[in-house]
This record gives C-alpha cells, structure tokens and sequence, in this order.
C-alpha cells in the first residue's frame, strides 16, 4: 500500500513532537518530509537560555540529533524555508525553488521575537533572542562589549539578562510595568526574586516605557520618556513573540492573531493542520511547551486516522530556568473574583507561597523559593479542584518529599511528556533509580522544559525513604505540643487534658478540685504549672469563676509576661507615624478599642498586635501575632508573625473595608486561636499547626465570624467588670 504523504513546515517542539507520537502510532503510515528554517536538527528552545548561561553546550539540548531523522526514515530539510504553499493542487516551494506535494501538510511555522515599534531597533548592537544563532551573536558581542540592557521584564527577558551576567556584561533590565513578571507573578514573589536577581549582579529599571534606541548606527542607549537616558552598548529585545502566520495568509488560509484551527487542529482547509505557537485555538495562541506538546498528541492521532479525545485548551504554567532561581506560575493569579485561598511567606527560608481561587475552585498558584510543589498545584488548577483539597496534610521528611507523597498517582508530573507519578514510580522499581537523572532518561520527566524536576527529586526521595521502613514515617505538625504529662502532677498531656476537662464539664464538673478528682490528680491542690492550664481549660469548655480568676491573679501579683501566670490580655501597638489624617484617625480609633475591650482577656499565651498604615511600619506588622494593616481596599489582617526566633511572617487572613468590620474579624481570630490552642501554644505555631487555609474557612465565614466575635465580647466585658 502506497504510503500517505505527510509534509511538516517547521522544525521546531511542537511540529516534532506531533511527528513522535505519529511514529509511536503508525510508524509505516506515512512518508515524512520536514522543512526546517534553521541549519540545525529538533533542538530544545526554551533551553537556550541555559547554553547562554554557561550550563548547557549546544549538543545538551538537542532533542533529536540527525541519525534519529535517518532511522525513521524521515526527509529533513533544514534551512530550507517554505515561502509559498498551492492549497488546491496541494504542494509546498522554499524560497530556493524546491517543490513537494503533500496529503497532508502540518504548519508548525512557531514564532518570532515581537519587535517594538521603538525607533532604532535596526541599529546594529540591537538584538533579539530566539535562536542558536542569536545566542552565538550575544556571545560574541560580549568580547567586544560591557553593557547590556534588556528591554522587557518577563520570562524571556529574564533568562537572557542572566545569560548577559554571566558572559560577564553589566546588565541592566528595562520594564514598563512596576514590578517584574507581571504576568505570573504577584508583587510579593516579583519583589523577592529581583532582591535575588539584584544580588546576582542584574540592575532594574522599572515602569520605564522607552521611546527610543540612542546612536547614530550603532546602539549606544536608550532614552525614556520621562526624558531619562540608560547607556548601553548591546540591546536585547525580550518583549515577547509574534505567531508566524505570513506563510499561512499568503495561502489563503483563516488567520486572525495566529493560524485558526479548530479542537482537532484543522485550519480553514482540511488537508492543512497547524500546531503549536503558529496556531491559535479558541482565541488563545500558546508559547509554553506543555500545551504545544498536547496539541501534537492530538493531531497525531488525527493524521493517522484515530478517534481521539478534542484538544480543549491549556492552563497556562512557566517556571523561570535561571539557576539558583525557584519560580513558578500557573493559572489565574489576579482578575475579577479571584481572591487569596493560600499565602504563605518565609523571609528567613526564602519562600513564598500563594494559591488562589474563584467561586470554590483553585484557580491558580505561585511559588518561590521552593517549587516541589508546582505539579501538584497545577493538577489542582487543571482539573478545577475544590478549594477543599488544600487542607493541610501532615508533613514528610522534606518538602519536595512532602509533596511528592501527597501527590496522587494518578496525577501528571511532567505535563511535556505526560508522565505520571505512577509511571516514575515504576521506573524508579522497575530499574532501581536513585536520581532525578535516572528517572529522566527512563521517563523523560524533566527533560523538555525542566518545570518538574523539583518533584521528580521528591518522588525520587519519597521512594528511598519507603525502602527504610514498611509505611513512610510522618512527621508530627510544627507547633504541635507534644503529649508528655504537663507536670508531675498528672499522666496528661496538653491535647487528653483539654479533652478530658471538655468531657468533665459536660458530666457537670465545674471547679479545679472537681476536675483534679475526675483526672486522678496525683498531688493534691496541683502546682503553679497546671493551675494555669486547668483554669484556661475549664474557661474554654465554658467555666469562668472570676472571683477565683481574680483572687489568683492577686495571689501571683499578675505581670503581663510572668512565666507561669495567668496571661491576659493582648498588648497592642499603635503606629503614630506618617499616614494622611483619615487614616492615622482610622488606626488610633482600631487600636484604642481593641486596647480596651482586649485588655483583660484570657489567653493561651501571651499574644501581641499591631495596628499600623502599612507593611513597612517601623512597627513591624508582619512579625506581631495579629497585624492590621491599612490598604487601598481598607484594612488587612496579618495573623501568626513571631519578631524572635523562630521568625515568622504573619500570613494575610483577610480584608474589610470598614473599621467595625476589621474589629469583629480580628476578634474571631483572636477567639477561635482561645478556643482551638493549647496551653502555651504560641499564636504562630497555632498558625502553623492549624494552617491559614483552615482558618480562614471560619473566620471569613459571615455566621462563624460573628458569633467568634460576640463571644469574645461577651468575655471581655464580663473580664472588665469584674
């Protein structure tokens, strides 16, 4: 039977990718012919900036070398540009004049650097970055050159300024938006990886829009229009990427921002397909890998005649590949209705956390510093997961190893090569793996774009801490307190004792000497160390005796942080700083009526707080126990921050808009860590144990948060009264 004719304009990840899979199918269906642009085999592209930053050699990125063509028996023709396709009599010529006919023909034509319309782009020294051949420009423009700057702030920009860094240029980084990756990140994780990126060497220049390339034929620097200047002699444009859809238009083919194609990647004409970056599906054109490489599977199928599943667009996800430099996005981080399920931030450890959701569903994720946990998340986002499946789960020996655990097996861990967790799993068995190395070359995990390597590292840990023991240990929560007996005086422990007392007071036990009865008390009138607990305990369980609260509190001459005592009370610090006059008065009124009705209340352990106009207050609200800070949407509440050691940055709960609003959900806070703490459980260890997404469920529950805040109060006066 005589072979189908299959011609593939363009040489690039996606068009290859569609090509594997065929193979994979049908390997004798078709006759396979690849025109190529560029004089080289399938390369990695999104590598690039690896071999620019002195990791990578050209030869570590080459996907599929030359003899892979000749094996597979399939025809390359690399640097040989298609210019002119005859749709009706169904051939392609290059711009040397060759001609092929084709059955069918897949336009996998990519991309190009999107050049701004900024004059004196075309003086020699200015340069964009796409290519081998613009990496061995930039290579060679650094013996002769020492300043660079890059026009655009983004992924690519990024990468290649580092690459710039590390030819040894001074490199400067150019960006009209106020903060960097603006696109994937939010301005918490943005400001932390340019602190990173600052001590690397590389110099910003934010929300600077540049109006023009100085020199008269060579690039000597920019101007900007504020009518600031920036030397510069080698400028590299970053900006982004435009479809190359010329060869498509000419044809007579639909385009619109890229080639249209439908859920099974047809154009206009239905022996023409188009994938990847060229190809614009349901409005959106991709430039990630991942989503190009699903198009290819689906085509595949298509090109040989199999039913398949339509290809119904991708959740976007990138990963920043500078090394040293953890980064990851996926999803909707920001828009109309999309709100905070997760903020973790750790300026001590370096990392920063944030999942966000929309009406339920997580919607989308940032990590920095530490991104084992990037596979998982984005299954969460693809799939639409309930905000629910958030809920803390407990710890493993490491956090990569943690999230590789909580990981289903089911789940994709490599989404360029859609390789599962249970597929690393069984190579790592099958063939006794011990590195994420192994595990590439058996799998291909972590081989295209390198996103999943942090979980592909954690599986690898996961599975060699299973062979130590039958079932994996797990360790205990931070902050839980542990269950040996509180003093000699009982067998109990702080979370049986809690219980316990709940279970007295319900079987109608209402005093200290009933329940050291019920408990089996070994030293009769207990000890200055169980006291306290059993006293904050019975109160929590719903037995206040103020007349002995107050006698004890005399009889211990109560000072606010004696060791062994009674806490009460919440100290509270009032910012009396620069802020314009309505806010100062909205801070002194927050402060002053929490000072107040706060003053006498009972706590696990001492607890402090903040009220302040900002973050940046000397203050320090991002270290007190609960912060309130003023925003632009009213006021925002900090809650778990720890100013000594250990450190810890409080975690963002909410916002109000109203000050009577702030004050009942600070009091729920305050009420629920009363209610669910431990003796001599710091708030931020509470925090920790209990974990922010938890909390919030409740506190920003409308009902939950009033009724926390009415008991509150109602304790307070009862505390002032008395």
């Amino acid at each position: 039977m005589q072979r189908k004719k299959l011609i593939v304009v363009g040489n690039g990840m996606a068009g290859i990718k569609c090509v594997e899979e065929i193979l994979k199918i049908a390997p004798e269906h078709l006759d396979i012919t690849i025109f190529g642009a560029e004089a080289f085999p399938n390369y990695n592209r999104i590598l690039l900036s690896k071999v620019l930053q002195g990791e990578h050699a050209l030869q570590d990125i080459i996907l599929n070398d030359w003899s892979w063509y000749k094996r597979h028996g399939i025809r390359l023709l690399a640097g040989q540009p298609v210019r002119h396709i005859d749709a009706k009599r169904r051939f392609v010529e290059t711009a040397s004049g060759l001609r092929a006919t084709y059955d069918a023909l897949i336009l996998a034509t990519g991309s190009s650097p999107f050049i701004p319309p900024i004059p004196g782009t075309d003086k020699e020294g200015v340069i964009s970055f796409r290519t081998i051949d613009d990496c061995e420009r930039m290579s060679e423009m650094s013996k002769s050159y020492r300043k660079a700057a890059v026009i655009g702030g983004g992924l690519l920009g990024l990468e290649a300024a580092r690459g710039l860094l590390h030819l040894g240029m001074e490199t400067q980084v150019v960006h009209n938006a106020p903060y960097i990756m603006n696109r994937q990140l939010d301005r918490v994780a943005a400001d932390m990886l340019q602190r990173e990126l600052e001590s690397q060497g590389m110099q910003f220049y934010l929300a600077k829009n540049t109006t023009r390339i100085t020199g008269r034929t060579r690039a000597q620097g920019l101007r900007f229009m504020d009518g600031t200047r920036l030397d510069a002699d080698v400028v590299v444009l970053a900006v982004g990427i435009r479809p190359n859809i010329e060869l498509a238009q000419r044809s007579g083919i639909l385009t619109r921002r890229a080639i249209v194609v439908d859920d099974f990647m047809r154009t206009s004409d239905p022996n023409i397909f188009a994938v990847g970056e060229c190809a614009e599906h349901r409005g959106v054109s991709y430039g990630l890998v991942a989503p190009l490489y699903e198009q290819g599977r689906v085509l595949a199928r298509v090109i040989c005649g199999h039913e398949t599943e339509p290809y119904n667009g991708s959740i976007p996800s990138s990963q920043l590949k500078i090394s040293g430099v953890d980064v990851f996005s996926a999803g909707v981080i920001s828009g109309e209705g999309v709100e905070t399920a997760v903020q973790n931030y750790d300026a001590v450890c370096g990392t920063y956390k944030k999942v966000t959701m929309h009406n339920g569903k997580i919607a989308g994720a940032i990590l920095f510093g530490d991104t084992a946990e990037g596979a998982a998340l984005l299954g969460f986002v693809e799939r639409g997961a309930a905000v629910a499946e958030l809920l803390p789960r407990e710890r493993a020996a490491s956090p990569a190893e943690a999230a590789a655990e909580a990981l289903p097996d089911h789940e994709t861990v490599c989404a360029c090569n859609r390789v599962s967790k249970a597929a690393i799993i069984h190579a790592i068995t099958d063939h006794d793996l011990t590195s994420a190395e192994e595990v590439k070359v058996h799998t291909k995990a972590s081989a295209s774009c390198g996103g999943c390597r942090p979980m592909v590292v954690g599986i690898v840990q996961y599975m060699q801490s299973s062979k130590t023991t039958d079932k994996p240990q797990k360790q205990k929560a931070v902050g839980t307190p542990a269950e040996a007996p509180i003093c000699d005086c009982t067998v109990h422990g702080h979370s049986s004792m809690k219980q316990t007392i709940t279970d007295a007071v319900n079987q109608g036990c209402r005093t200290i000497p009933d329940i050291m009865s019920q408990l089996g008390w070994k030293k009769a009138g207990g000890c200055t160390i169980c006291l306290p607990v059993i006293r904050f305990y019975l109160e929590m369980a719903g037995v206040v005796n103020d007349e002995e609260r107050i006698a004890a509190r005399k009889a211990q001459s109560h000072v606010f942080y004696a060791d062994q005592s009674y806490y009460q009370g919440v100290r509270i610090r009032i910012d009396d700083g620069e802020a314009s006059e309505p806010v100062a008065a909205g801070i002194q009124r927050i402060g002053e009526r929490l000072r107040i009705s706060w003053q006498d209340v009972t706590l696990p352990y001492p607890v402090s707080a903040g009220v302040s106009y900002g973050t940046g207050s000397p203050i320090g609200i991002l270290v007190q126990g609960i912060g309130i800070s003023a925003s632009p949407a009213g006021w925002e509440v900090y809650l778990g921050g720890h100013a000594e050691h250990p450190v810890r940055e409080g975690q963002l709960i909410g916002v109000a808009e109203q000050e009577e609003d702030i004050v009942r959900l600070v009091s729920a806070c305050l009420q629920w860590y009363r209610q669910n703490s431990f003796y001599d459980e710091p708030l931020w260890a509470w925090v920790e144990r209990t974990d922010v997404l938890a909390i919030r469920e409740i506190v920003l529950d409308d009902d939950m948060q009033r009724e926390l805040a009415e008991k509150l109060s109602r304790r307070s006066l009862k505390a002032y009264a008395g």
